[in-house]
């Protein structure tokens, strides 16, 4: 039992490291990355590759992700060029997972010893919030050494051992287990590292782990809906055709495993790395074949979601971020243009104002509508 609280911990504690690196380089360069992003959107090849960058800067494709989906929702950037910045994502922390995998544990006491001395000296300057994602990247490579040694006791127990032995066979079941596993520790990165582990072990075969891994890469896919659950229509559309994309690639990959399997097994690199390199590689093939299909998926993402209805955009604010909330200086952004905007409904509603006192009661009834938009954009 204090074993397998050992293993959660360290999931728990990767998981944190990536939001305090995610946290202090928003900080530090938020205001940067979303320009990135939003001129990187002209061509698909820089879209690509913005999604790559931004990726192995925050240390995660949902970050990025959340970026491209409140863009969107903000009609500051159209879903196809949103959609291959999200592909390029999904390479980006499949290209950090394959670096996370080297010896660097001499790295982590390093970032955590220096990033607290710089984050505690100078708090809210740069270098502090540099400070801050240095000690989570120093967490992450901790968290990595926990893992394995975590793992390495559970999977020499016999229960275990009978319980991952069921996991053969069955394609679309270990897929399915891939994805809830992804969902639970709400991470794809600790997943398939968990399963190269378990692999290295001998716990699963190198067959179900392939199925495990692209059922992590679809779980995201999953996480990506509901973190944009609350988000309007367009944003929607992003974490559908992210879905989509990750959804079609496994269905194109898991008919070819028991063909694929024993030829990858057969190549002179351990299991564990193997794996990883599966993901890698699965993950870049996956997104350079679709990224000519961004357009298509777009336009079959707006068929699936509709509009929102044009009375209650009136009622809502467009450009208030919640996700932007750990980036001070993107939430006043975001509140100084919310703020033009109610400007704009009030000067809309002094002109119908001005029609009234000129003799078009008819008006009248516009006044009142807009006084309630002012006042609700306003709350």
């Amino acid at each position: 039992m204090l074993t397998l609280l050992n293993l959660l911990s360290a999931v728990a504690l990767l998981v944190w490291g990536t939001h305090i690196v995610r946290s202090g380089i928003m900080r530090v360069f938020g205001a940067d990355l979303r320009r990135v992003l939003s001129r990187s959107i002209e061509k698909k090849p820089m879209a690509f590759l913005a999604g790559i960058g931004v990726t192995t800067l925050v240390q995660s494709s949902n970050a990025t992700t959340l970026l491209a989906t409140s863009f969107v929702a903000q009609k500051l950037m159209g879903l196809t060029p949103a959609l291959v910045v999200v592909l390029g994502a999904d390479v980006g922390t499949a290209i950090m997972a394959r670096i996370l995998t080297f010896d660097l544990s001499w790295l982590s006491p390093l970032f955590i010893f220096f990033g607290v001395v710089f984050f505690l000296s100078r708090k809210q300057t740069r270098i502090g919030q540099m400070g801050r994602a240095s000690i989570g990247l120093g967490l992450i490579l901790l968290a990595l050494q926990l893992i394995v040694s975590a793992a390495r006791p559970i999977t020499q127990a016999a229960g275990v051992q009978v319980l991952f032995s069921s996991l053969t066979g069955d394609i679309l079941l270990d897929a399915l287990i891939g994805a809830v596993f992804a969902i639970i520790s709400y991470s794809s990165l600790a997943a398939v590292l968990i399963t190269a582990t378990l692999t290295a072990a001998g716990v699963i075969s190198f067959k179900v782990a392939l199925c495990l891994v692209i059922g992590a890469n679809l779980g995201s896919g999953l996480l990506a809906m509901l973190n944009a659950s609350g988000s309007n229509a367009a944003g929607k559309r992003v974490a559908l055709g992210s879905l989509l994309f990750k959804l079609l690639g496994s269905l194109a990959v898991l008919p070819f495993i028991n063909l694929l399997a024993p030829w990858l097994d057969k190549m002179p690199v351990n299991d564990e790395e193997l794996v990883i390199f599966f993901h890698v590689f699965y993950n870049l093939i996956r997104c350079l074949i679709m990224v000519p299909f961004a357009d298509p998926m777009a336009r079959l993402c707006t068929r699936l979601i509709s509009d929102d209805a044009e009375a209650d955009m009136a009622m809502k604010p467009r450009h208030l971020d919640r996700s932007a909330l750990d980036t001070p200086t993107l939430a006043l952004v975001n509140a100084a243009r919310e703020t033009l905007r109610i400007g704009d409904v009030l000067e809309m509603m002094l002109e119908a104002f001005n029609k009234v006192v000129h003799g078009e009661v008819r008006e009248e009834r516009t006044v009142r509508r807009l006084d309630d938009d002012v006042d609700v954009l306003y709350t």
